[in-house]
């Protein structure tokens, strides 16, 4: 958080980034929120419902910019031999969700034999409902949709209800 003293220090347009920094990670998703009853597309089975999978165990969501990023990959492949099988013992749904063309990431999904769900929000629809998402120009040819917004980021963990019972949200990867 910035204290006051932080202000002090900077000037002008530092000043105002500074204040627009906070403002951003305010808006974030933070625990005891509810997650939102929304559609994403799952690589492998098409339209999933958020609150569907929830009617069978919690949700871990885990967000990652695209397929070709050497450190969402690594990312992927680490849950995949140490979250995952967790997880699935406890009946909970782990989701990779990125923002990229569902082309892509199925090319990821399989050639990494990856045995959770990875899923498109290529409208950043999810992202924009969290408030995790930011403008990277430039983006929109990696994501192959035409846009230009990527996650921070971020794992976000609800309980059967909906509620959110963790959230990590960071800025660097």
């Amino acid at each position: 958080m910035t204290t006051l003293h932080d202000l002090r220090r900077v000037e002008g347009e530092a000043f105002q980034h500074l204040l627009e920094r906070n403002s951003i990670w305010k808006r974030m998703v933070a625990v005891g929120d509810r997650l939102p009853a929304l559609p994403i597309y799952e690589t492998d089975f098409g339209p999933i419902h958020l609150n569907r999978l929830l009617d069978t165990g919690p949700v871990v969501l885990v967000f990652i910019r695209y397929a070709g990023s050497a450190e969402c990959e690594a990312l992927l492949r680490a849950y995949q031999t140490s979250l995952w099988p967790e997880l699935n013992s406890l009946d909970a749904h782990l989701v990779a969700v990125s923002p990229q063309a569902p082309s892509r990431l199925a090319d990821l999904k399989h050639r990494e034999e990856l045995g959770f769900l990875v899923a498109s929000d290529p409208r950043h629809v999810l992202i924009d409902a969290l408030n995790i998402g930011f403008a990277s120009p430039g983006a929109d040819v990696p994501l192959g949709t035409g846009r230009s917004v990527l996650p921070f980021a971020s794992v976000v963990v609800a309980d059967r209800s909906g509620r959110v019972r963790f959230v990590d949200v960071r800025a660097t990867w």
